[in-house]
């Protein structure tokens, strides 16, 4: 039987023109740049200074702080500087910024396609490791994957879930990964189970991706524990608590996290990159990318290493087409739009969405008149007509008493509104405001 949420959510084109592209490669870019913070925490300290040689696989930063995550080198040559690039987010962030020189790697990373199926690590060494190799979640948060399998002092994880929904309309990194590396994908979340010291593990698929469901649970079979749930149609239901909700049938209550309830939820992408640290040996250095669009002459999902420039992604899907309105990083609905081509692919990257003129250009904005259809959509119950005027008039008490920090920024209110309100952008301006207070109040 399908399962979903129960509150809110809506149902966008789903757009998935690259459902059918195999994965390729991307060739190599001629500079890389490498930022030290692809990460939700602290920033990792570069270990390489100019002039440096490196090879693909070293470890070019280190994640010090409790939540932060280590950075290793994509690419092999020579390190230009270490300086500010330009983020996916308009940002000047510190990146470590590589001429590449052949494709040397380090020594002890096994890139064969031979699958390793034996799992011989303990489960503090396969934290440890997961740790050692900056594995991070890819499903957008990018929460460094090692602090979330350390289950915290008086809590218990009994479930972990895998999140294969990739609900947000034209991506189809994950489905592809799903379809042509399951079974590695699988081996990743029984090495997850192991980490979490749990039995049960559920990936959950939404059911626009019958292929993916029907080649996963045949994969299923074979390890003990895992089950394969196909899921309704309906965003966000890639969200973490919509997805548990969908999933147990729990709820996650407000301000706390999926521990509180048992589960643990990991990405697929995530599940693939942690086979490849603890069987491989081998960093998070690259990833699969989906780049995407109505005009784009050649969507595809390409594996890219992390550094590349957005700009050689969409040469490699035809060039940037005369119609472009916005050249977005992620999905439709909660990516962002880049101001420069030359922002480099990071470990949460999932997509490069091009999207046309007339399909980018925002309407005009209009009175609110009140139809409520933005509080039926919330998949956090959540009244966001009210926080966009809160916020507007810069009432952030009220903001926090009206759960502005619940929100997942799914999009749904703004694009269900008739009135066209952007109510979304108020919301994260308020977001960011009541988080500063918050961070004041806590350290008097």
């Amino acid at each position: 039987m399908l399962k979903t949420f129960k509150l809110g959510g809506v149902h966008p084109a789903e757009n998935k023109i690259s459902e059918d592209k195999k994965i390729e490669v991307l060739p190599l870019p001629k500079i890389a740049y490498i930022p030290i913070s692809q990460h939700l925490g602290a920033p990792a300290k570069p270990l390489v200074n100019k002039g440096d040689a490196i090879k693909v696989g070293q470890q070019i930063a280190k994640g010090e702080a409790f939540i932060s995550a280590n950075i290793h080198s994509s690419v092999s040559g020579k390190v230009q500087k270490v300086d500010t690039v330009i983020d996916a987010s308009g940002y000047k962030r510190t990146a470590v910024v590589v001429q590449v020189e052949g494709d040397e790697w380090e020594d002890g990373i096994d890139r064969t396609r031979d699958i390793k199926r034996d799992i011989t690590l303990s489960q503090k060494e396969i934290i440890a490791k997961i740790n050692e190799k900056g594995i991070v979640g890819l499903g957008g948060a990018t929460f460094p994957s090692h602090v979330k399998l350390m289950v915290p002092d008086g809590k218990k994880a009994d479930v972990l879930i895998i999140n294969g929904v990739e609900c947000e309309p034209y991506l189809t990194s994950d489905h592809r990964l799903m379809l042509e590396m399951g079974e590695e994908m699988m081996i990743g979340v029984e090495i997850l189970k192991r980490a979490l010291g749990v039995n049960r593990a559920v990936i959950g698929i939404e059911n626009n991706k019958p292929d993916a469901i029907e080649h996963l649970s045949k994969i299923a079979k074979n390890f003990s524990g895992i089950e394969v749930q196909g899921l309704k149609v309906k965003y966000p239901q890639g969200a973490e608590k919509q997805l548990i909700k969908a999933i147990i049938n729990r709820e996650v209550p407000s301000g706390k996290l999926p521990i509180e309830v048992g589960a643990v939820v990991n990405n697929s992408g995530t599940a693939y990159a942690v086979y490849e640290a603890v069987q491989k040996n081998k960093p998070l250095i690259e990833r699969v990318v989906t780049i995407t669009g109505k005009s784009v002459k050649n969507p595809g999902n390409f594996m890219v290493r992390i550094g590349t420039p957005v700009s050689e992604l969409i040469e490699a899907g035809g060039g940037l087409p005369d119609d472009t309105g916005k050249v977005i990083s992620g999905g439709p609905m909660m990516g962002k739009a880049l101001n420069s081509l030359e922002a480099p692919i990071v470990k949460g990257t999932s997509g490069i969405l091009i999207m046309q003129e007339e399909e980018a250009a925002r309407k005009q904005v209009l009175n609110c008149i009140r139809c409520s259809r933005c509080v039926s959509v919330c998949p956090m119950g959540l009244e966001p007509y009210l926080l966009e005027k809160v916020v507007m008039f810069e009432d952030f008490e009220r903001t926090e008493k009206e759960r502005v920090m619940d929100c997942i920024e799914c999009g749904s209110c703004q694009f269900t509104c008739p009135a066209n309100r952007p109510l979304l952008d108020y919301i994260r301006l308020g977001k960011n405001k009541v988080g500063q207070i918050m961070r004041a109040r806590a350290k008097k």
